[in-house]
């Protein structure tokens, strides 16, 4: 049973690196055109502070055993407060107040816990602290996609759903969602298996709207030039007319 425990948590670990580095081809996007578009940067600033605390839980002194959940998350951490400074960088001005104020929020709120925890717990009763509230927001995390579900299904278009983030979603829940049943701690089972179920409804999304991305339609070469010779014949019927044209006027 250890053994397929500690193999559920690698495979977590893999799987979630995956899905911290998924958004790095939507960042590139933003990068290009200097512009966040219709992204929404809710979902990284909320998976910073679920990886903040699940680091915090996963520490020997607050939950034994569970040092691969520190691993990961502390590494997920460093990686999304690049993706939330990328986005504060090029966000429109509403939406950087926006992201700001939630940014400053999760500061708070992961102090607060982790100075609580600190010097006014210990023992069991820091444990189911700090669980609950890396359970609480882990599952804020995974549900933070579902304004980008509902513009989906509103648009009838995937263009802002990467696929790779909505399937390393799936994965990631699901395999913690094992290593948790495994090791018997609700703390990581409940969340990630919340977080599997909604990474299965973002699969099946993408599976009905795939080949709807956004993307307009450009004129091929030949398309262009049949136009310009169109526009051309017409051009020269307009400025010279045949002797014939006016015979075929019905009278």
């Amino acid at each position: 049973m250890d053994v397929l425990h500690f193999f559920f948590g690698i495979f977590g670990n893999a799987t979630a690196l995956f899905l911290f580095l998924a958004p790095t081809i939507t960042f590139k996007r933003i990068l290009s055109r200097r512009s966040t578009e219709d992204f929404s940067g809710i979902p990284y600033v909320m998976t910073l502070l679920n990886c903040l605390l699940s680091a915090w839980y996963g520490l020997p002194f607050v939950s034994p055993n569970n040092l691969l959940v520190s691993t990961i998350n502390g590494t997920g951490a460093a990686i999304e407060s690049i993706y939330v400074l990328v986005f504060l960088i090029f966000a429109p001005k509403r939406e950087k107040a926006k992201i700001l104020g939630l940014l400053t929020f999760v500061i708070a709120v992961f102090s607060a816990v982790a100075f609580i925890s600190l010097f006014a717990l210990h023992g069991n009763k820091r444990k189911l602290f700090c669980g609950f509230a890396a359970t609480i927001f882990s599952i804020i995390m995974y549900a933070s996609p579902l304004s980008i579900m509902r513009l989906v299904i509103r648009t009838k278009s995937v263009e802002f759903m990467p696929f790779f983030l909505s399937l390393f979603v799936f994965l990631c829940g699901t395999s913690w969602f094992i290593y948790g049943l495994l090791g018997r701690d609700p703390f990581v089972a409940v969340p990630n298996g919340f977080g599997s179920g909604l990474g299965t409804v973002q699969l099946i999304l993408y599976a009905i709207y795939r080949k709807n991305k956004g993307e307009p339609r450009k004129a091929s070469d030949g398309d262009r030039n049949s136009s310009l010779e169109m526009d051309e014949k017409d051009h020269k019927a307009i400025k010279k007319p045949n002797s014939n044209q006016f015979d075929k006027i019905p009278v």
